[in-house]
This record gives C-alpha cells, structure tokens and sequence, in this order.
C-alpha cells in the first residue's frame, strides 16, 4: 500500500476530504520549497503536489507559467526537485508528495542517468506519486508497474471532454488518486461550476475505484467546502501561487499557511 493509498483510506475512515494544494518547486525562491512544504503540511495539506518546472507548461495557465519561469531562471530542474523532496523527507516522514509536470524533463533525466534512473530515484528521494500531463494512459501501462513496484503511483487527468472509453483507460492504469480537471482550459481559468462537477463525479466513478480530486479554479474556502461535499479531495495551486508571489522571503510560508488553513477548516466543518 502506498504512503497515498495509506493517507487517503485513513481521512475516508475519519469521514474527512483531502487537501492537496500545488506549489513549484524553486519558487519563489530555489531555496525555499523545502520550508514552504513543511508550512503547507503543518497547516493542513494532506498530499503536496510538487510542480517540476518546464519551459512549456501547455496544461498550465499565467500564473504557473510564470512561476515556472522564474524556477527556471533559478536552475531548477529535477535533479534540483528531488533534491528537495530529499530534504523535505529528512523529518516528514508521512505526508505524500506527487510531482507534477511533463514527459520532457523525466525523459532527459532518463537520457543523462541511464534507463529507468529517475524511477529509482524519485523513490529513493521519498516521492510517492507521479502526474506527467502528456502521458496518455494508452502508452503507461509499463511505466505504471514500474512506479508500482518501487512503491509510487501514478496518477492522472480527467476533463469534462473526457469520454467513457478514456476513463476506462484511465481507470486500467491509474493509482493513488484521479484528478478531475474542473474547467475546459488551463489552470486558473474560468470559474468553477460546483453543479457540473457534482453531476461528473458519478460517472467518473462508475469507472474509476481509485478517489477522485478535484481542481482548476478553487480559489477560496467557500468553494473548496463546496467540492469537498462531492470529492475525495480538493487540489488547489493557481491561488495559492498567488498568494506567495512578491511575498519577502520571511512571510511565505506564514502567508500559505494562513491561506490553507482556511480552506482545511473549511473542509472540515
């Protein structure tokens, strides 16, 4: 059972949603994801979802573009990102951490390394799951295996385009969770109809046994209370981003913190 599956079978046993908030790694300072990713956990994030920068974010809207960008200028790739996943591990041992990004980076690190090595180290730095937007799950089914036999899931995106036969697919391969992408468009886009996910979730369902997230476009704790009714869990990363960018290094983590503990005690009332 991974360190997800063990997280999210015990919030369901106490009758509580997941938290799951997106940060970028090496914004917005290189140095500070380690300490940001302590603070989120201590406020309440349930999983992290850890942003692998990358020169064409094309799921991505400005505001993860943008921080991505400035990760970039840092020299932030992911030999730097599982570095501080590392870190982070050196005293959280619990909380699961999912990189999310594209198949570019982890096939150059594969390209450099040699065969297989950024599996074997993801698991060795302590991730527990893997998000590669331009991974179709056609194509996964050895790669999944892999993840699966070091301990680590991967985890994929539905939409509302999405059709029956694609969720089957999904369904074949997927782990951990699901993520449902609430909106047509990139992240931060648009806002959330509450009504059509509710309505999509039991479809999903019917052909996905893994929990369902819901993201794009929860913004604050009324609507993260709102898909909190319907979802095993609410991802929240545009708004958050936000938040923290032209933060002093001092205040970031006391104003993320603040932030998602809001929404966790949103989620919990």
């Amino acid at each position: 059972m991974s360190r997800i599956d063990t997280t999210l079978t015990q919030l369901k046993a106490r009758g509580r949603k997941a938290l799951i908030p997106f940060v970028t790694a090496g914004f917005p300072f290189a140095d500070s994801t380690p300490s940001l990713m302590h603070a989120i956990a201590t406020a309440g994030a349930d999983i992290i979802e850890l942003g692998v920068p990358f020169s064409d974010p094309s799921a991505d809207g400005p505001v993860i573009q943008k921080a991505g960008d400035r990760a970039l200028t840092f020299g932030i790739g992911l030999v730097q990102v599982l570095a501080m996943v590392r870190e982070f591990r050196h005293t959280n041992h619990t909380t699961p951490v999912v990189l999310m990004g594209y198949a570019n980076p982890i096939e150059r690190y594969d390209q450099k390394h040699g065969a297989d090595s950024f599996i074997k180290d993801a698991a060795a730095a302590g991730v527990d799951g893997v998000l590669i937007v331009d991974y179709p799950p056609e194509e996964c089914v050895e790669f999944a295996a892999k993840l699966r036999a070091h301990g680590m899931d991967l985890i994929f995106l539905l939409a509302p385009t999405s059709t029956d036969e694609r969720m089957q697919q999904v369904a074949q391969v997927a782990s951990g969770y699901v993520y449902y992408v609430s909106l047509k468009g990139v992240t931060g886009s648009g806002a959330l109809d509450t009504a059509a996910v509710e309505a999509m979730l039991p479809r999903i369902r019917q052909h996905v046994s893994v929990p369902v997230g819901v993201g794009f476009g929860i913004r604050d704790a009324e609507t993260a209370r709102a898909i909190g009714r319907v979802a095993d869990a609410v991802v929240i990363g545009s708004r958050l981003i936000q938040l923290i960018d032209g933060q002093p290094r001092e205040t970031v983590n006391a104003v993320a913190a603040g932030f998602l503990s809001d929404i966790r005690q949103a989620l919990d009332a």
